[in-house]
């Protein structure tokens, strides 16, 4: 039985990770890509160790799955929001059909700081 589900953990998460390819290649600008290949990705990677996981019944391969697993959902979408962010500041084009720029109002993007509301100095 866990040969089955780890089968199906694999081709699940080789999906996810096509999906993650395509979207990187498809999607029309950076914030797009990044949104797809973060989440996609830490699907199918996520998958993909839950299979090893389910193979293999060694504590010490159980061990660095897990740690396999807690580095990627800590880091995958803290360095997505660090590349987001500074391709926001450098400028780099939204697609010409994203209307809504919600960080426009809050950030300076020549400090790359947050705006101050009031005078006391004090950023929000």
């Amino acid at each position: 039985m866990n040969e089955i589900i780890g089968v199906v953990c694999i081709w699940a998460g080789s999906l996810f990770m096509l999906l993650a390819a395509v979207g990187a290649v498809r999607l029309p600008d950076i914030y797009m890509r990044l949104h797809a290949t973060t989440k996609a990705a830490t699907a199918g990677i996520g998958l993909i160790i839950v299979a090893v996981m389910l193979f293999n019944h060694r504590m010490d391969i159980l061990a660095r799955s897990v740690g396999v697993l807690f580095f990627v959902a800590l880091t995958a979408p803290i360095s997505a929001h660090l590349i987001s962010r500074a391709a926001y500041y450098s400028g780099v084009k939204k697609w010409k059909r994203t209307f809504i720029d919600e960080l426009g109002e809050y950030y300076d993007k020549r400090d790359q700081m947050p705006k101050d509301d009031d005078d006391s100095g004090v950023a929000r």
